[in-house]
């Protein structure tokens, strides 16, 4: 029985990796929790919770505690391109951690509180995909 037991918890925790996978931009990103159902590609508009933060961990932008989703097109400019790569793949439930560098999180204008040379940790949970 204990066996078994050790199995079962074995095959729960190796669900969800804690492997950090790197793409050919430099994005990085590790998946916290598996989602389920379709995934995410170009053109679905999707709605998302994220928080966004310095490596230290200092918060610089949170909407988790938001009743209210983000939605975001993937592909259509909406979101940086940390965001926009790190959202393809995923599914409904999913949460992943992008480690992007600071050519990934380029904005027009930086809000007071970020420096635009940082990387930044960005925490995203996919609630919902609307797909056209």
């Amino acid at each position: 029985m204990k066996s078994i037991n050790t199995l079962f918890l074995v095959l729960l925790f190796s669900s969800c990796s804690n492997k950090i996978i790197s793409t050919k931009s430099g994005l990085q990103y590790r998946i916290i929790e598996n989602g389920s159902g379709i995934k995410a590609k170009a053109g679905d508009e999707v709605f998302i919770y994220e928080t966004t933060s310095y490596r230290n961990g200092t918060v610089l932008y949170s909407n988790y505690n938001s009743t209210s989703p983000v939605k975001v097109l993937i592909g259509g400019n909406q979101a940086t391109e940390a965001v926009d790569e790190g959202l393809r793949g995923m599914q409904v439930g999913e949460i992943r951690e992008l480690i992007a560098p600071h050519y990934l999180v380029k904005r027009k204008g930086y809000p007071s509180n970020v420096s635009p040379d940082s990387t930044l940790v960005i925490k995203i949970k996919l609630d919902k995909i609307a797909r056209k």
